[in-house]
Order: structure tokens, then sequence, then C-alpha cells
């Protein structure tokens, strides 16, 4: 809601906790001593669903959390179980343009699912916002901000890595706002977050780090994102190290259940509920940290290293460190200026200038970008392989929005 006044935020707000009673209705779930042991070396346990009813098959005592994004919220939308609610949320919008009143549906919608998650399982929840804001710096701040003010207990805000979503994360955390910073494939990446937004939790989603290498033919992607993963918790730890609330890492994109093993320790994982159910199925459950492992990884034959610059994504560089502690002492006003100092600081790899056509490829390829397409760039340090995988991620995460906002046009318009 671009201008909207205080009275339809109130209509608003009331429309999505209407009925919701976040003291009831919670799950009887038990204590699991699989998940205990692994809780015992220091991981949180969330789940990585939008579903409710498959939430509640996999759900102990031991998790703490669950999280949505853009596809998974769509998901549940396109059931259909949203369609009155969506009618009656149009109907409390007033006098407002198409575009921001679809907007400020997918924001009502967002909200009233999280509500309902926290509800049935008395948890933290990671709401998502709009893909439009990625680049509003003030977009997100607004956002984020109502988010947390219909549900503060509960909500925690995902912001995606954009350079204004540095910024917009940064203004939320300075007002208190619990920030999980999104959509990240590097330590690198995760570093400069945690130094310039400070957020309560970075990402690594390692699956699509491990795709990339496997889909690409550059090797077998074993353990890619798996090392990327450890090497982001310790950075971000040292570099958040006394802060009152030090950033804490997430290992998202979760593939298999072997990777609850290899990667024990890690602050918190957002398990898939199949993973999460294969892995209490087939593991042993004898989990011990791997926080001190340095996992080996190859690149097939006839794979140089230079032409694929793959230790970007597992390096933390002093360049990226003082990037990150110069835009924290003098943040810049806006996105293009805090890229702008990127470039710079010689990473204008982090925050490319491309092409709408550029673009338009790598939304074109889905979440795993043709590395052929981009190879001679990678290798001339122009682009590199985690700011692909971040720039694929957000349009994978846009086109589902856009299907989302499809159902509630059709609904409203």
């Amino acid at each position: 809601m671009a201008q909207g006044s205080s009275a339809v935020a109130a209509n608003i707000k009331k429309l999505a906790l209407e009925g919701i009673d976040l003291s009831r209705g919670r799950i009887v779930s038990r204590k699991d001593p699989f998940w205990q042991k692994l809780r015992a070396v220091g991981t949180e346990l969330w789940l990585d669903t939008g579903d409710i009813d498959e939430a509640s098959k996999a759900w102990s005592d031991e998790m703490t959390a669950l999280t949505t994004n853009n596809t998974l919220l769509n998901k549940e939308v396109q059931k259909g179980i949203y369609d009155s609610f969506i009618k009656e949320a149009n109907g409390a919008l007033g006098d407002m343009p198409l575009s921001e009143r679809i907007v400020e549906i997918a924001f009502i919608l967002n909200a009233r699912h999280g509500l309902r998650i926290a509800q049935k399982f008395g948890s933290k929840v990671s709401v998502e916002l709009h893909t439009d804001l990625a680049d509003d710096v003030d977009g997100i701040v607004r956002y984020g901000k109502r988010f947390f003010e219909i549900c503060p207990d509960h909500f925690i805000i995902k912001v995606p890595l954009t350079a204004s979503g540095l910024l917009g994360a940064r203004r939320l955390r300075e007002a208190g706002i619990p920030i999980n910073f999104t959509l990240e494939f590097s330590a690198r990446q995760n570093a400069l977050v945690t130094l310039v937004a400070k957020p309560n939790y970075v990402n690594v989603f390692l699956g699509r780090l491990n795709a990339y290498v496997a889909d690409n033919k550059l090797g077998s992607g074993e353990l890619v994102g798996e090392k990327v993963t450890i090497a982001s918790q310790l950075a971000v730890r040292k570099l958040s190290a006394g802060r009152a609330e030090p950033t804490r890492q997430i290992a998202a994109s979760l593939r298999g259940a072997d990777q609850l093993e290899t990667l024990a320790g890690v602050d918190v994982y957002t398990m898939p509920t199949k993973v999460a159910e294969e892995g209490h199925a087939t593991l042993s459950g004898n989990f011990r940290s791997r926080l001190a492992e340095n996992y080996p990884v190859s690149l097939g034959a006839g794979v140089k290293e230079a032409d694929v610059r793959l230790e970007k994504v597992w390096e933390v560089s002093e360049q990226v460190v003082e990037l990150g502690r110069s835009l924290d002492r003098e943040p810049p006003s806006d996105g293009p200026a805090l890229a702008a100092r990127a470039r710079q600081a010689g990473l204008g790899d982090m925050f490319p200038e491309l092409s709408s056509d550029e673009r338009a490829h790598i939304a074109s390829d889905g979440k795993i970008p043709r590395h052929d397409r981009w190879a001679e760039r990678v290798k001339r340090g122009e682009l590199a392989v985690d700011t692909l995988l971040n720039l694929a991620g957000l349009a994978s995460f846009t086109e589902d929005q856009a299907k989302l906002d499809g159902r509630i046009r059709s609904l409203i318009a």
C-alpha cells in the first residue's frame, strides 16, 4: 500500500487477525529422541513448507519455526483455500489502483497464512515480502514494519539479497524487527550481509549450489553447498561476535537426508518435510558436529578452476570485509549507490550491471543458470556463480509471485 491511509491499514490488520487465537488450537506433539540428538549438537530445526497439513505430520517438540516464501505461499493459494478471503480483503481496501490492490492483498495473504501457521504450531514463522519490493528500500521498510505490527511475537521478516534489500533490512533491524535475510549462495555474500544489515539469520541455498555444478557438467556437485555453508557460518560467527543478537546461519535448500549428517552443528536447518521424514526413517541419529570439516570439492575433467572461479563461494576476502565495514560506517542512501560502492571496491561481480535482455536470459534458465552463457564474464571476474544464482532465485520467486498475483487479479478485477 504505497500511500494507504492508517484506517485502511488498521482494517487490513484486523482482517488478517480475524478468528486467530495464538494461545489456542496448537498441535499436540511429542518429544523425539532422533531430533533431540540433532539439537544436542547445536542445530535448531525449522520446517520449510507452507502446507500446514504436511507440516503437522513431521512436527515434533524439537522444532521451533517454519519458513515460507513466494513459491510455497503460491502453492497454497492456488489450491483455492483463500479465494473467499481474497474477495473479503478486496472489500476492505477502499479506493486503490488495481496494481497496488494486488500487492496489498498478497501482503494480507502472507500475513494470514503466517498467522495460521503460528496458531497451529505456536512457532516462529518467516514471512516474505512481495517481489515488487526487492529494489524498493522504503517499501521493504514499510511492509516489514506492518508484518511485525500484525504479529510481533511470531513473525520473522524475510528480505532478499539485493542492494536495496541490504539497506531495507538494516533499517528494520535498527527498529528492532527480526530479519531472515534470504537468497544468499556464498560465504562472501553472507559476510557482507552480516556487516551491513546485521540480520538475525542468513542463508545458504546449498542444494542449488550443488545443482549448479552438476547440471552444468562442471563436476559432480557433491559437497559444494556443504562446504560453503560451513565456511559461511564460521565467517558470520566471527563477524557478528559480541553483538547482543549475533547473526545465525541457516542451511537452506536441503535436498537429501544425508545433509542432516554432513551439516550437523550448523545453527539452523530449514528442512522440507520430505527431507525431515526421510532422515528420521533412514539415519542412525548418531550426529556429531561437522563445523570443523573442510569438505573437498573437485571440478570435472577438463574444467579449469580459473574458468569457474568457484572459490568465490566459500572464501571471504579482506576486500569483501572492508567493503562491508565501509558500508556500515557510511551507508549509502539507496541501492544503486550501494552497488556503485561495490564496483568502486573492485567487487562489481556482487552487484553487476545487466541489461534487460541479460536479466531475461537468467529468468528463462530457471533456478539454475546456464554456465556456458556467462562463462567468459565469470572468467573475467565480471560475474560470479553466487550472483547468478541469486539473480536466478529472485527471478524464480518473481515468476511464482506473478502466478499468485494472477489468481488475485482473476478474483477481484
